[in-house]
């Protein structure tokens, strides 16, 4: 059987690109299809593999910005070849679905969400967006509406990443979908450290990308209302090693944001750290409310304080959140995503 592996673009490490690393593990001899590979960008995780790319890459600074392109790729992607393929997997939040599925092969869509700069979040992006790209939006949005909801008449299954997620494919391409959450890398981060306080100063901590749907700014504001420690840890900015430390000796992690499923409360997790998270979104899939964490119900500052001060007169077992981490690891990813490929 010769399987296609799909994927948006290749241009750093998130968590999308963990996903597929895990299903090219799953599919060893599948090629890897995508609109730019930047190479050094990708810490190796996908040398040996053939990897092709769409024209895109090589339009002026396709590689670095492929972003840029957005509204060339659905015909980018219905230029692939994909002729001979039995089996094709697409890794996807961007536009690369819409390929010409050869007669007789099966294509399977693991979807971390639809586009949301489309659908859900898109007069979020158009609020917080330039000049420039305001008026890009008004030009293409309901263009690239059209074309995703076409893109999906090309897809045989849908797996979810999260039961939320779901949710917006049903109400986006009227699909059902099956719900597998990704993998993560539990095992790293519940080793080598012990948890329990061990910082010279208590304190909060605050991972991820500074983005305004994170809303660090709700946790900083929370923390300073209450005269506690806040610590943040941006994306890219500390190494693994020392992540897993800090999310060891926090006395929580804060997730005042709404994310499709959400790899850090899980990392922290299986650090032996409990969550203190805004109740929607995949939280409500990886935190267990009493046991592993707590959930504030607005994104107030009001609401936040209240949860980490019913946070703080209850104690916590970072046995219980080890377990319920391990739910998430690579071998359960492994088998229940053989079981949808059939491999």
């Amino acid at each position: 059987m010769r399987c296609a592996l799909l994927h948006y673009w290749l241009t750093g490490v998130r968590g999308g690109e963990k996903v597929l690393a895990a299903l090219a593990s799953l599919l060893p001899g599948a090629d890897i299809f995508t609109h730019a590979y930047l190479r050094g960008s990708m810490g190796g995780l996908f040398e040996g593999r053939r990897v092709r790319e769409t024209f895109i890459a090589r339009l002026p600074f396709g590689r670095r910005h492929p972003q840029a392109y957005l509204p060339l790729m659905p015909a980018a992607a219905r230029r692939l070849r994909l002729d001979g393929y039995d089996l094709i997997v697409s890794s996807e939040s961007g536009p690369i679905k819409g390929v010409r599925k050869p007669g007789g092969a099966r294509h399977v869509c693991y979807c971390h969400t639809p586009m949301r700069y489309v659908w859900d979040a898109s007069e979020e992006y158009y609020r917080s967006a330039s000049a420039p790209r305001k008026a890009a939006m008004r030009l293409f949005l309901p263009y690239m509406r059209r074309e995703d909801l076409k893109s999906a008449e090309s897809v045989d299954l849908f797996v979810a990443n999260s039961a939320f997620v779901a949710g917006r494919i049903r109400r986006t391409y009227g699909r059902d979908s099956i719900v597998v959450h990704p993998p993560v890398d539990v095992g790293f981060f519940s080793d080598g450290v012990a948890a329990g306080g061990a910082a010279a100063e208590p304190y909060y901590l605050f991972a991820g990308a500074n983005v305004p749907y994170k809303r660090l700014d709700l946790a900083a504001a929370a923390c300073r209302r209450m005269g506690r420690r806040l610590v943040v840890a941006g994306g890219g900015r500390v190494t693994d090693e020392r992540l897993r430390e800090l999310y060891a000796n926090a006395k929580a992690l804060l997730f005042p944001g709404t994310e499709d499923f959400g790899i850090v409360p899980v990392e922290a997790q299986a650090a032996g750290t409990p969550v203190i998270a805004f109740g929607r979104g995949g939280a409500l899939e990886t935190v267990l409310a009493g046991r592993t964490g707590l959930f504030f119900g607005e994104q107030t500052v009001e609401s936040l304080c209240g949860a980490i001060e019913e946070f703080e007169g209850r104690e916590w077992s970072a046995a219980a959140c080890r377990e319920n981490a391990s739910r998430f690891s690579p071998d359960v990813f492994a088998a229940k995503m053989r079981g949808v490929l059939k491999v």
